[in-house]
């Protein structure tokens, strides 16, 4: 049985996908969101999903880079690979992870991950329209390189049959987050032990030139502010 996210005022969020047995955060209830702005904000600041499908019947789970474009989130392959041949057409479970810190508390049992997290279940779907694939792959470089796809030489024939894209909806989805400190028995305050949190930050470095480059290419500015974009919380678009 399906039911609706409740808001602060007790009413129900528009906004949220519908929670059912499937994508409902069991353990630590109190860390799972439904609203659309947190799901969104997780997917967004993040480069590479993991994808779990089955093949054969045994499970497989591929390491890729994702993109959202409105209610879906899409990823990409060559048509030889096997997790593009196996995750299409059939039930996927994507996920996105942010390691935000390492939570030390004062016993074992209490240490724990400061995180921000992403799952979405639902059928794979194909795009195999010419335009709509073009888009999606413009959307891809898009998401990455804001302002890059019109500097590209354009794709040709044999790149565009060769890939494939894929999307999978994201209706049946639940983000997971925890931040703070540790989080101890009572009695376990009282010893002198250190406890805390070591933050854990994605940083992005100087570009290496190609040392094939063009003398007369320039660096654009796209290959800047992937600190801004991609290690934050963005506003959902």
């Amino acid at each position: 049985m399906s039911t609706p996210t409740q808001n602060p005022t007790g009413t129900a969020d528009p906004t949220a996908v519908e929670i059912t047995p499937r994508n409902r955060v069991s353990r630590a209830r109190e860390r799972g969101h439904y609203d659309r702005a947190t799901i969104n904000a997780v997917l967004d600041s993040a480069i590479l999903c993991h994808l779990g499908y089955l093949d054969d019947g045994k499970p497989v789970v591929t390491p890729t880079v994702h993109w959202r474009d409105g209610d879906y989130v899409y990823w990409h392959g060559s048509n030889a690979t096997r997790y593009m041949k196996r995750s299409v057409d059939t039930e996927v479970c994507l996920t996105v992870t942010h390691l935000d810190g390492l939570v030390m508390a004062r016993s074992a049992f209490h240490h724990s991950a400061n995180y921000r997290s992403v799952m979405i279940f639902g059928k794979a779907e194909p795009i195999d329209e010419p335009a709509a694939k073009m888009a999606a792959l413009q959307a891809m470089i898009e998401h990455l390189y804001p302002g890059r796809w019109d500097t590209l030489r354009p794709i040709n024939d044999g790149e565009f049959a060769g890939t494939r894209v894929a999307r999978v909806p994201i209706d049946l989805a639940s983000a997971k987050i925890r931040s703070g400190p540790p989080i101890d028995d009572e009695p376990d305050y009282d010893l002198p032990i250190w406890s805390g949190v070591v933050p854990v930050h994605a940083t992005f470095g100087e570009p290496v030139e190609d040392p094939r480059q063009h003398p007369d290419a320039q660096r654009p500015e796209h290959e800047l502010g992937f600190d801004r974009r991609f290690t934050g919380l963005p506003s959902a678009r």
